[in-house]
């Protein structure tokens, strides 16, 4: 079970990443291109919004089957996840930087709607995707992708 969740947990990270990359660089564009909120910006926005949620799901089931998540914490201890670098990424901080990274797709998401025209709701857009996806930069384990 393990090996199946990782394997789709990575997999569906890459179309995260696209999907959440392609939005941000739309609403950028969109934004500073004055250009019209279509249905189509609002598809791509809603799709990534729900591409984030699902893999939050396959993380959270993830990383309590993983013995690089709540396992480890169990038989180590958490002094011990926290005073090795590649455990902690595990543990902590790749799991924390992915919520942070899905509350700003949300919250973005849910204040674009509230805006009656095309220009707040790029800015809203590309203000809060994009502060996700420089998050989900960060603590992505580049290692284990390539």
């Amino acid at each position: 079970m393990y090996n199946t969740i990782q394997f789709v947990h990575s997999y569906w990270a890459y179309l995260v990443l696209i999907v959440l990359t392609i939005t941000t660089i739309n609403s950028l564009v969109s934004y500073f291109g004055n250009k019209e909120f279509t249905a189509r910006d609002f598809r791509l926005a809603l799709f990534t919004l729900i591409v984030t949620h699902i893999q939050l799901l396959i993380g959270i089931v993830l990383y309590f089957v993983s013995p690089l998540g709540a396992k480890a914490i169990a038989s180590q201890g958490m002094s011990a996840a926290m005073s090795d670098p590649n455990l902690r990424l595990y543990v902590v901080e790749h799991p924390l930087a992915m919520i942070i990274t899905i509350v700003f797709i949300t919250v973005g998401y849910s204040k674009h709607k509230k805006k009656l025209t095309s220009k707040p709701k790029f800015k809203l857009l590309a203000i809060f995707y994009t502060l996700g996806l420089l998050v989900m930069l960060t603590r992505i384990p580049w290692s284990n992708w390539f």
